[in-house]
C-alpha cells in the first residue's frame, strides 16, 4: 500500500489527529462572506493598495487541508522561501478546519540565518507584524485573517522564518500536511523575536500559516499550482526546496531579467479534483476550494492544474462507487474549473497526467486507459490555454506507462528532485514574459479581521475535537510513514 503508507497514513494511526474511527466530516457549502466583508468595509484590509505602480502578488502558499493537532501555548517557527521579491509584506493565517477560535500572536518574520538547517535568523531581521494594529488577532473557526502591510525588502529565493504564538487553550490547528520542511515547536511563553529559537520538538506539517504575500513593482502576477502529491512534492528532498513549483521559481528568477511572478504552489498531496476527502484521499476537492486556493489570490494571472490521477486512483482503492470518477466526468471537472477561472479573467494550463506504471494499490490497467484518455483531451481538447506536457518529460520510453527510473522516487508514483526539475524545466519562461504586460489582475475580495468566515469550515463535534492530539506527542510526517514496498 504505498500510495496510502507515503501520504495519508498519518492521518488514522500514529498522528493522532482524529478519534478512534472519525473520518473527515463532510463539507458544508462554501460561506457567502462577500456580501458581509462589503457591508464592513471599514474591518477589511485593502488587497493592494501599495506604492504607485506596485500590487501585491503571493510568493508562498501552503493550502490548508484538514484539522491537525491541539496547539496549546506554543511557540511554532516555520521556514518558507519567497519565491519573489518586494517591498512589503503580509501573512494569512487560516482557520479553516478549526472546530473553535484560535488565538495566535505576537507574529514575528525575519530572514532565516544564511546557511542555516535550523531555526536560527539573522540578528536585526526581524519584524513584529500586526493585525488591525494589534499584536495578536483571534481567528474565528472556519475563518482567516491577513496581517497589516509591513514595510521590509524580501529578495527573490530568500528563505523567511514566520513565528507565532498559539494561545492556551485554542482548539484544534489548521494544518497543510505535508509540508516537505521542518516546523520548529517551542513550550512555554513567546519566544519567536528569539535568534536561536531553542525547539522542544519538531515536525514536517504547516500550522495556520497558509501564504506570505509582497508588494512588488508592476508588471508582476501569481501563478498559482493546484495540484496533488506531486505538486506537494512527495518523493523530493525535505528542508530543500526541491518540488518542481518551487524549480520553477527557480527558473524564473534565474532569467537575465527575472520576472516579478509568484509562484503559489496549492498542491495538496491527497487532492482529487470532483471529491472531498476520503481516506486516503485528502480535503477539499479541488473545484471546492478553487476560489479559496487559487481564484482569490492577490495578482493571480495563471492556474496550472495538475490534478486528476487521484480521481482516476479512487475508483480502483475506494469501493463506495460515489467516489469513483470516469474519464469523461474528470474532463467535465476540468471545464468547469477552466470556465470558472475564466470568468475571472484568469489563464488556465493543464499538466498532463504523470505515469504511475508499478505504483502497488494505485495503478490498474482500466486505470491506465483513463489516464490516457485524460492526457489525449488535455493535449487536444483545446480547452486550457496552454498545455504542460509533464507526461512526455518523465516517462520512460522503453515502458511508457512507467516513469523513467532516473526521474522515480522508489514508489512510481511520485518523482524525484530530478524528475521534478526536469517537470520544472517542461514550462517555458517566455510564457509568463509574453502576458505579464497585457494579462488582467484578478484581485481577491476583501479578507475581514473581525472574525467573519472565509471559506468552509469543515464540521465537527466536540468529541472529535477534545480527541486530538498535543502536538508534542506525534511523531514528525516522516517517521508516521513506511517505506514504500
Amino acid at each position: 500500500m504505498a500510495y496510502i503508507d507515503r501520504i495519508c497514513a498519518w492521518r488514522r494511526r500514529s498522528r493522532g489527529r482524529t478519534g478512534p474511527g472519525a473520518a473527515l466530516a463532510p463539507r458544508g457549502p462554501w460561506r457567502a462572506f462577500c456580501l458581509l466583508a462589503c457591508l464592513c468595509g471599514a474591518l477589511t484590509v485593502p488587497a493592494a493598495n501599495g506604492a504607485r505602480g506596485d500590487q501585491w502578488v503571493s510568493t508562498w502558499t501552503a493550502a490548508p487541508d484538514s484539522a491537525g493537532p491541539v496547539i496549546s501555548a506554543r511557540t511554532i517557527r516555520q521556514i518558507v522561501r519567497a519565491s519573489t521579491g518586494g517591498t512589503r509584506v503580509r501573512v494569512r493565517l487560516s482557520n479553516r478546519f478549526g472546530s473553535a477560535p484560535v488565538t495566535i500572536g505576537p507574529v514575528h518574520m525575519a530572514l532565516r540565518a544564511v546557511g542555516a538547517s535550523g531555526a536560527a535568523i539573522e540578528a536585526g531581521s526581524g519584524h513584529a507584524l500586526s493585525f488591525g494594529g494589534q499584536a495578536s488577532i483571534t481567528i474565528a473557526a472556519g475563518a482567516s485573517v491577513v496581517s497589516d502591510p509591513t514595510a521590509v525588502d524580501i529578495a527573490p529565493l530568500r528563505e523567511l522564518a514566520v513565528s507565532m504564538f498559539v494561545h492556551a487553550g485554542s482548539g484544534p490547528s489548521t494544518v497543510h500536511g505535508a509540508g516537505m520542511q521542518t516546523a520548529f515547536v517551542a513550550r512555554g511563553a513567546d519566544t519567536g523575536a528569539a535568534i536561536n529559537f531553542a525547539p522542544e520538538s519538531r515536525d514536517d506539517s504547516r500550522y495556520f500559516l497558509s501564504d506570505v504575500e509582497v508588494s512588488t513593482g508592476a508588471p508582476a502576477g501569481t501563478v498559482v499550482i493546484v495540484g496533488d502529491s506531486i505538486s506537494d512534492g512527495v518523493g523530493s528532498t525535505p528542508d530543500h526546496h526541491a518540488r518542481w513549483p518551487d524549480a520553477l521559481a527557480d527558473r524564473l528568477q534565474g532569467l537575465a531579467q527575472p520576472l516579478n511572478v509568484g509562484v503559489a504552489n496549492a498542491g495538496i498531496a491527497g487532492n482529487r479534483i470532483l471529491r472531498d476527502g476520503a481516506d486516503p484521499f485528502v480535503g477539499p476537492s479541488a473545484l471546492a476550494r478553487l476560489n479559496a486556493d487559487a481564484i482569490d489570490k492577490p495578482g493571480v494571472r495563471w492556474i496550472v492544474l495538475a490534478e486528476g490521477i487521484n480521481d482516476i486512483a479512487a475508483s480502483s482503492m475506494l469501493a463506495a462507487p460515489e467516489q469513483h470518477a470516469s474519464a469523461v466526468q474528470i474532463i467535465d471537472g476540468m471545464r468547469t474549473l477552466i470556465e470558472r477561472a475564466h470568468n475571472r479573467g484568469i489563464k488556465v494550463w493543464g499538466a498532463t497526467l504523470l505515469p504511475c506504471g508499478g505504483a502497488k494499490d494505485f495503478w490498474t490497467t482500466q486505470g491506465e486507459r483513463a489516464r490516457q484518455d485524460v492526457n489525449a483531451w488535455i493535449r487536444g481538447g483545446g480547452a486550457f490555454d496552454r498545455v504542460i506536457d509533464f507526461e512526455r518529460v518523465t516517462q520512460d520510453p522503453a515502458h511508457q506507462e512507467r516513469l523513467l527510473p532516473a526521474f522515480d522516487s522508489g514508489d512510481h508514483l511520485h518523482p524525484n528532485d530530478a524528475g521534478y526539475r526536469a517537470m520544472a524545466a517542461a514550462i517555458e519562461p517566455r510564457w509568463f514574459a509574453t502576458e505579464l504586460d497585457d494579462a488582467p489582475v484578478a484581485m481577491p475580495p476583501p479578507t475581514r479581521l473581525d472574525g467573519a468566515p472565509h471559506g468552509r469550515a469543515l464540521p465537527r463535534s466536540a468529541a472529535a475535537a477534545s480527541s486530538r492530539a498535543p502536538i508534542d506527542a506525534r511523531p514528525p510526517f516522516h517517521a508516521r510513514i513506511r517505506p514504500s514496498r
